[in-house]
């Protein structure tokens, strides 16, 4: 690992790859950076750095446009090369802007929104037939919460009493189309998770320390019920003019933004 998943780091990189591909989706990347940092560092299991071990612990990124992020992850891990990133969606590119099953670490092809989770039940279910010790980590957006198949496999892992699989909503509060209390209401997450069978809870998605002790503590609690975390997430979260700021869902970089956003990064570091 280069920086040992670096929140700062990792959105440098974000950016990088963005600016060279002219493409969009940072601000969704950038709302999971310490979701992700977090798995990555502490959580996930590759034996032997090998991300297509039979014993790896799985993780799904349902929201698949935010790709950039899980991409940034993966480079740190040694699995991508520089080339890729510099060549981000450039002609011949590998890497898409929506998560690809055939990229090496990246488990499900994901985009269109609300199927990723129940691939995920279904990787926890398969590890429980076999009698791993496997986790399954799917990480979903809240306005994805609008789609019915996402509520099917809520009611799935709880039957199968799946308490390998844990949940984490990024929940920044936008979607592509604008707020998602204005698109739909949500209510309390925690409190459906909760209605569905899951243990779950509330934490603020970019204190890494939180994320961190919330996951240790569920998975502690091996009593047949999934697990959810609805971490409060900042969309654009690391640059101030694109924290909260819907836009830079599809706002791409020109020379001027991306010079200022790379100068307040280099200053968080």
């Amino acid at each position: 690992m280069m920086s040992e998943f670096n929140a700062s780091t990792l959105r440098a990189t974000v950016l990088k790859m963005a600016y060279a591909g002219s493409t969009v989706h940072i601000g969704c990347a950038f709302s999971i950076i310490e979701i992700l940092a977090v798995l990555y560092r502490n959580h996930l299991r590759y034996p032997d750095n090998d991300p297509e071990s039979a014993q790896r612990d799985y993780m799904v990124l349902s929201k698949g446009h935010g790709v950039m992020a899980q991409y940034a992850c993966l480079y740190e891990k040694g699995w991508l090369p520089k080339s890729d990133l510099e060549n981000y969606f450039s002609d011949g590119s590998r890497l898409k802007g929506l998560s690809d099953a055939h990229i090496t670490g990246c488990e499900v092809t994901s985009g269109s929104l609300g199927h990723g989770l129940s691939v995920g039940t279904g990787m926890a279910l398969a590890a429980k037939l076999a009698n791993t010790d496997q986790y399954c980590y799917a990480v979903v957006g809240d306005g994805e919460m609008n789609e019915g198949p996402i509520w099917e496999a809520m009611l799935f892992a709880k039957h199968w009493k799946l308490d390998n699989l844990v949940v984490i909503v990024d929940e920044n509060g936008f979607q592509a189309m604008g707020a998602t209390a204005d698109v739909m209401q949500l209510g309390s997450l925690q409190a459906k998770f909760e209605a569905f069978g899951f243990d779950a809870v509330t934490v603020d998605g970019h204190d890494e320390a939180a994320l961190d002790q919330a996951l240790i503590q569920l998975k502690a609690n091996k009593n047949g019920a999934p697990k959810a975390i609805v971490a409060k997430t900042v969309k654009g979260k690391g640059v101030s003019f694109m924290e909260h700021q819907n836009i830079w869902h599809y706002t791409r970089l020109n020379e001027d933004t991306f010079g200022a956003s790379m100068a307040e990064l280099e200053q968080a570091q």
